[in-house]
């Protein structure tokens, strides 16, 4: 994937310098896989396997939560982009793509971040959780959820 220079956004008094990643793209520390203006990829400083990478947005997001729907298209491309070229230059026979997003998610940066993770049959590890949760929400979950897809369709028919 080849590297591309970006339109670092300016952060002086924005309060997102104390995000960890608007800090990398603003002080162009990290190790770059790709700089784009509306997202970059870049390695973790602790990859969970060769190649790990982190596809975030350009410009401060929280999370899922707080990016705008018309960003997001953009974002994935490029998360779906370096999948390819993982399967392709690193013969990756799949990829997990990890995301948190909010308090109770275990969301490590409150920055949007997605994990494009690698995977070979029989590298060692798992990233599916292997519990289920304990939380009950009392009226049928998917019940609810069709309930307010539909009504939410109905109001903005975007997808």
């Amino acid at each position: 994937m080849k590297r591309l220079a970006a339109t670092v956004p300016d952060l002086a008094g924005s309060g997102h310098m104390s995000c960890t990643f608007c800090r990398l793209i603003h002080e162009d520390t990290a190790r770059w896989v790709f700089r784009g203006q509306l997202a970059s990829a870049f390695a973790p400083l602790n990859a969970l396997a060769p190649g790990h990478t982190l596809v975030i947005p350009t410009s401060h997001y929280t999370d899922i939560f707080d990016t705008p729907s018309e960003v997001l298209p953009g974002i994935m491309a490029l998360v779906q982009r370096v999948a390819v070229e993982m399967r392709t230059t690193l013969a990756a026979g799949g990829v997990n793509i990890l995301n948190a997003s909010g308090p109770g998610s275990e969301q490590s940066v409150p920055h949007l971040h997605f994990h494009v993770v690698p995977r070979w049959p029989d590298d060692g590890f798992s990233t599916w959780p292997t519990q289920q949760s304990q939380h009950h929400v009392g009226v049928d979950p998917v019940v609810r959820l069709t309930a307010a897809m539909t009504a939410s369709h109905q109001t903005t028919g975007n997808y």
